[in-house]
């Protein structure tokens, strides 16, 4: 008998690829709640009632950011929710990963706008003309500048394997 663990077959690799993507998006689908919970409740304040056009205009693109990225990322559960028994795993995660993408994007938008926005009204237009850009490229720089200079620093190299078989 062989101490080698047995090969996945591409059914069990998509099936655990699935189970991967679903709890990955766990994570970012609570952020996103949290947001958009908090952005929901802003508007039932006497602060919000005085708000100018501007800052409200602010207010509602960043709750247009987060229900999109609600949107987004609650999809690839629904869709494997109402595929599962068809083998369309591997179209669920193509699209998924897409779907996900989109909607980290639209999260990462969300934080940045409703960061700006609070910004503006506690300190004025200054502080937040410095720290919604600065909180933005945060966003971009950790979640996506960084996996592709690795991914570029690694480019034709083996994948590294690892416990779960990747």
């Amino acid at each position: 008998m062989s101490s080698q663990p047995s090969a996945e077959s591409r059914d069990e690799q998509l099936a655990r690829n699935v189970s991967e993507l679903l709890g990955e998006l766990r994570v970012a689908q609570a952020a996103v709640q949290f947001l958009f919970g908090f952005l929901l409740t802003i508007t039932f304040t006497d602060h919000f009632r005085e708000a100018n056009g501007f800052e409200k205009g602010m207010h509602l693109t960043a709750v247009l950011l987060a229900a999109t990225s609600t949107a987004l990322l609650a999809a690839p559960p629904v869709w494997h929710r109402m595929l599962f028994r068809e083998g369309r795993r591997e179209e669920i995660l193509q699209l998924g990963n897409k779907s996900v993408l989109g909607g980290l994007v639209c999260l990462a938008l969300a934080v940045t706008t409703t960061v700006a926005l609070i910004a503006k009204v506690i300190f004025g237009s200054l502080t937040m003309a410095l720290i919604g850009p600065a909180i933005g490229l945060l966003f971009g720089v950790l979640w996506f500048v960084v996996p592709h200079h690795i991914r570029r620093r690694h480019a034709g190299e083996p994948p590294v394997p690892t416990a779960d078989g990747e």
